[in-house]
């Protein structure tokens, strides 16, 4: 098989998201693999080069992975023509000002989210991008996991009937690192560092929302900073200027509910630390990171409200696997091989940089809906804009 390269600027995987899963996880694993399978029998190799700012910790990643390049200058990585894709890992407050580089040097874009720290910059992101007219993409590895792959094809199936509501619980308890460390980094809990859950994860709840149920019209959410200080990775106290919990509602298009609760401060009590529950006319769904479970409304008990005896209905009984059928790779190595294959071949790929900017918009309308205390509209973001 012939094999074909294509270079990578990858900046900022040294951080926990970047080295494991976009660089360990998916690049390395396509390498190792032997490449991606283009249509015309080619494999399109990636070849990475590391860039950041830590010269040490970027030299011990290349060589723990062998990798041959890396470089603490962004501006010679740009100018290098050879490579042709520019990801962003960083943290969200660096990353805007590097993708701008990026576009202008005529680099083709794909980036961790949130892609900026406020809607319009966002915009100008993707309009920069098509203009320029390069391709670009944004993570959104949440549609990669089995369990929510799964849910999509109970969707697709008509198993719900009319869909009616949305109920998501996601998060964990990250201890405040003084008597364990914390599995978070400590910017994640300074506002003015890009830190807060909200920013975080209704940016996820957008693209799974707007891929499965349909776009979201509206939004009501409450944060909350339940834990005001916390411990850094010097062992220093420090004070919490972030959200680290939100209780989220959205109206979808066509009239269905959605709520999820995301927090760092909760102690599990469900199959895994994402679940979502859809429930239907004719059946409902119960997904999580990897399992889907079903009952439809001919196997649905009779429930009847009597607190005065026990509970004589085993509810978990009448639920249902969804199979796997297939073998699902890890979601963040899926979707980089679709947008390998979008900039090589000009496959499709639906999840753009504006995309992206739904996701930094309906964060930004979640803050400002907890300050004001009210509903806000979502205004749509057209896929081109002017």
């Amino acid at each position: 098989m012939i094999q074909r390269r294509i270079g990578i600027i990858m900046n900022g995987v040294t951080g926990r998201m970047g080295t494991n899963q976009h660089l360990i996880r998916s690049i390395m694993a396509i390498r190792q693999q032997g490449g991606v399978a283009l249509p015309n029998g080619e494999a399109l190799i990636p070849d990475p080069i590391l860039v950041g700012r830590n010269e040490h910790k970027l030299r011990a990643l290349a060589e723990a992975h062998k990798i041959e390049r890396w470089s603490t200058d962004l501006a010679a990585c740009l100018a290098n023509p050879n490579d042709s894709i520019y990801f962003d890992a960083q943290s969200t407050t660096l990353r805007a000002e590097n993708v701008k580089a990026a576009i202008q040097a005529g680099k083709h874009i794909y980036c961790e989210k949130p892609i900026a720290t406020n809607t319009s910059t966002a915009l100008e992101l993707a309009h920069l991008a098509q203009q320029a007219g390069v391709k670009h993409g944004v993570v959104q590895d949440k549609l990669f996991l089995p369990g929510l792959q799964k849910l999509k094809r109970v969707i697709d199936s008509g198993f719900f009937g009319r869909i009616l509501s949305v109920r998501g619980e996601f998060g964990y308890w990250v201890f405040e690192g003084d008597w364990q460390e914390a599995q978070r980094p400590s910017w994640n809990y300074r506002k003015e560092e890009g830190g807060g859950i909200i920013v975080d994860m209704l940016c996820h709840w957008e693209y799974v929302l707007h891929n499965l149920f349909g776009p979201v019209k509206a939004v009501s959410c409450l944060g909350a900073t339940h834990i005001p200080e916390r411990i850094d990775e010097q062992g220093n106290p420090y004070a919490c200027t972030a959200d680290d919990a939100a209780y989220s509602t959205f109206e979808l298009e066509g009239g269905i509910i959605a709520h999820f609760n995301s927090s760092w401060c909760v102690r599990v009590y469900r199959d895994e630390l994402l679940t979502i529950q859809v429930d239907g006319t004719h059946g409902s769904a119960r997904a999580g990171l990897r399992e889907c479970k079903v009952q439809s409304r001919v196997n649905t008990p009779k429930a009847i409200w009597n607190p005065d005896i026990p509970n004589p209905i085993d509810f978990y009984a009448s639920w249902m696997d969804v199979p796997d059928n297939t073998t699902f790779e890890n979601g963040f190595k899926a979707q980089w091989e679709l947008f390998l294959k979008h900039v090589v071949c000009d496959t499709p790929f639906p999840w753009t940089l504006v995309a992206g900017a739904r996701g930094v918009q309906l964060a930004e309308l979640g803050l400002r809906s907890w300050q004001e205390r009210r509903w806000l509209d979502v205004p749509a973001i057209p896929t081109e804009l002017e």
